[in-house]
């Protein structure tokens, strides 16, 4: 994916939720999800839509939870052709708010308890948290890097005759 921008924001004061939670729809216009197709590196994205619930589970924890519906067109990956593919997908996220995360490195060589544990909640250091970015990651996590036309597979050439012979098949004579 691009490092660019993230093609959309959708900021929420965590501060301003209630006991009853919240809920919100983010569905793109056309000039948002050709933005979005820039940055995720494909043809056209037809459709992207996400339901976002939010609640507080502490005073500061929070739970995310979305569902993702998104439509795109990307090159087949052998004929570049265009292919359409659907996402579908149900997500949750745990959200931890730190006020003063602590920003520096420890090269000490341990890993903390929990590193690389998906289930550790995400610290967030700010109380506007951005509702799209979690849809954006799986988003981008959930494209297929070589998508293919129906019916179509990969051959490859057997051409095997004129190819020169490996270097390692020569070291194996020689041992013999």
């Amino acid at each position: 994916m691009s490092d660019q921008q993230p093609p959309i924001e959708r900021l929420y004061d965590l501060n301003r939720l209630s006991e009853a939670g919240y809920e919100t729809t983010i569905a793109l216009g056309p000039e948002e999800r050709q933005k979005l197709a820039a940055f995720a590196e494909v043809s056209a994205v037809n459709r992207f839509e996400g339901r976002v619930s939010l609640r507080r589970t502490s005073a500061t924890r929070f739970a995310y939870t979305a569902h993702l519906e998104a439509e795109i067109v990307q090159a087949c990956a052998v004929t570049l052709e265009p292919v359409s593919s659907s996402i579908s997908m149900d997500f949750t996220r745990a959200l931890h708010l730190v006020p003063h995360v602590r920003k520096t490195v420890d090269f000490s060589g341990e890993l903390a308890p929990g590193a690389g544990d998906d289930e550790v909640p995400e610290e967030i250091d700010n109380s506007r948290y951005d509702l799209a970015g979690p849809l954006l990651e799986e988003f981008s996590l959930a494209i297929d890097p070589y998508p293919r036309a129906p019916g179509v597979a990969f051959n490859p050439p057997e051409d095997a005759q004129d190819r020169p012979e490996s270097p390692f098949a020569v070291l194996g004579k020689l041992k013999r």
